[in-house]
């Protein structure tokens, strides 16, 4: 039987489809597998015999170094950690290196020196799909807070900043403003101009609107049909009676033309309302939306292109 046994260990670490090294006390070369081989480009005749770190130099001083150290004289084992050792030996697949899980077992021979085994595992398709899991997280995460249609955020998105804005205006005394901000007569100009025109009108008025914005705190969101909401943390009334007045500008400068707009222009215009929760004069925000609500009928009331504010109830 135990003629047999070496043959056999051997047979079994050739055949199984992970990278198996054994080493002895001096880290030479004991068994190096056909899996190595295969990935390696060294066949076992090449390497044992030889010392480790004369096979993979850039290993030495490494955390294989030390995890070896630790195996073969504190009787250690050790996990390499993916996340620090991604690919630590040169081994390669399809002219890819591969990504790897290392792992450094002490070996009790009877008889002789402490041996230590070193396993390696071929990740790379676990890593690619966690790789692919994160990017489609990414993307379905865009596409839960994003409006399909003008790539800005969608009224859920909004919903989520305004209760985190909210609870930072409190919490700091600081002022907070949001704009009501609506497309005049958009169902005049799809109407006349028809449904795709009216998209990319949507579209155009969106981006021009939203590259206004210079603070990573402020946000412009689609609320709904032609309406956009944009949220301005720590800006107090005038400031965003200042901001509004560029916004409204911003949307003539665009020169869309639109004949059935009862402006004098015959351009796309917008109406705006302006509802401001003053510093340490906190409102619900049920109160800041509907002020803001009310500032941008009271906009159009007056004859649209042009801004209104109210202050909401409370504060």
């Amino acid at each position: 039987m135990n003629a047999l046994r070496l043959p056999l260990l051997e047979s079994v670490f050739s055949t199984v489809n992970l990278g198996a090294i054994v080493l002895d006390g001096q880290r030479r070369i004991a068994l190096w597998n056909t899996w190595m081989s295969r990935h390696s480009g060294l066949a076992n005749e090449q390497v044992v015999g030889q010392e480790f770190f004369a096979v993979c130099p850039d290993l030495r001083g490494g955390r294989l170094d030390a995890a070896i150290h630790y195996a073969l004289y504190n009787n250690f084992p050790s996990l390499l950690s993916q996340t620090l050792n991604k690919a630590p030996l040169p081994l390669y697949a399809r002219d890819e290196r591969i990504q790897q899980a290392v792992e450094v077992t002490p070996i009790a021979v009877e008889g002789a020196p402490r041996h230590c085994l070193i396993q390696v595992s071929d990740v790379s398709i676990a890593v690619a799909r966690e790789k692919l899991l994160r990017e489609q997280a990414m993307v379905l995460r865009s596409q839960t807070f994003s409006d399909g249609l003008t790539g800005i955020a969608n009224r859920r998105h909004f919903d989520v900043a305004m209760e985190k804005e909210h609870r930072r205006a409190k919490r700091g005394a600081v002022p907070l403003s949001l704009l009501m901000i609506d497309i005049d007569h958009f169902k005049a100009y799809n109407d006349h101009y028809g449904h795709q025109k009216g998209d990319q009108c949507l579209i155009q008025v969106a981006a021009a609107l939203a590259g206004m914005l210079k603070r990573p705190c402020d946000l412009m969101a689609r609320y709904g049909g032609e309406e956009f909401a944009m949220i301005l943390p720590e800006t107090d009334v005038d400031q965003a009676l200042l901001m509004a007045e560029a916004i409204r500008a911003r949307a003539q400068e665009l020169a869309i033309p639109h004949e059935r707009n009862t402006d004098p222009s015959q351009l796309v215009t917008v109406s705006i309302g302006i509802a401001t929760q003053k510093a340490g004069a906190p409102v619900e925000i049920e109160a800041l939306i509907g002020a803001a609500d009310r500032a941008l009928y009271q906009a159009k009331r007056n004859g649209r292109n042009l801004i209104a504010a109210v202050q909401p109830s409370g504060g």
